[in-house]
């Protein structure tokens, strides 16, 4: 077990926190947040259906079909109080659309409408996590400077310590992060969404196939909340406890 690792020691700090009040939309940059039990207050609130797909096991519209969505800033117009807020998209053209009006699907194509779900729409939990240490890792795998926001994490890390990956060793554990407490359940398998630069909207297949190649797909973790609160950036990250069990 590395430095970084040490049960009931701190393994980092909180360095910066997103939020995405639409799926697969510009990310919010926050100062703190408040925590529930289905994840950060306000993310994910809305996503934008595919037509025809509404059955399927993946309806969205995503960065996957569309890099261009990276370019629509969504943001609460009362941001303290997102779950009763009315939610605006800033277009690539500079338009501000309400996220409900017709003409914003129409721009983003693919037969597609908008929903809304209070507890979020995750495609598997409703927290995520990753630590400055494993981006810079892959960075250096493909040597390209890579944006956290690449990875769409709730939480970014700085992780004390000497390991390259640290946050695959919290996988089992309770993290107190300021006042929550979010259990590490799984590593983050990644899809083509990674490929897609947040600031160009270029793709890099060469990102997704390190990942592929040398993490098994995996990069990062998703949790789920054990106790809500507040995370505010600083926060210490700590290991309270660890599984028994396997990983």
């Amino acid at each position: 077990m590395s430095n970084s690792e040490s049960l009931n020691g701190v393994v980092g700090n909180v360095i910066a926190i997103f939020r995405y009040p639409v799926k697969s939309m510009a990310a919010e940059r926050m100062s703190s947040i408040d925590v529930g039990w289905n994840g950060l207050a306000g993310d994910r609130r809305w996503a934008f259906v595919r037509g025809g797909l509404v059955r399927s096991g993946f309806p969205w519209l995503t960065i996957r079909e569309n890099s261009e969505m990276w370019r629509y800033r969504p943001r609460f117009l009362e941001p303290d109080r997102p779950d009763l807020s009315p939610t605006n998209v800033m277009t690539p053209s500079g338009a501000e659309l309400d996220v409900g009006d017709p003409a914003l699907a129409d721009e983003l194509g693919f037969g597609s409408h908008v929903i809304r779900q209070g507890r979020g729409i995750f495609d598997t939990m409703p927290l995520s996590l990753i630590s400055t240490q494993t981006i810079g890792e892959l960075g250096s795998m493909i040597g390209s400077e890579l944006d956290p926001l690449r990875f769409r994490p709730n939480f970014v890390i700085e992780a004390q310590g000497g390991s390259e990956f640290p946050e695959d060793g919290w996988v089992g554990a309770v993290l107190q992060i300021g006042e929550i407490q979010m259990r590490v359940d799984q590593r983050d398998k990644r899809c083509v969404m990674i490929n897609v630069d947040p600031e160009t909207t270029a793709r890099n297949p060469e990102v997704l196939r390190a990942v592929a190649r040398e993490r098994q797909a995996c990069l990062g973790v998703y949790g789920s909340t054990v106790q809500p609160g507040r995370v505010v950036i600083g926060d210490s990250v700590t290991i309270l406890s660890r599984s028994s069990g396997p990983g």
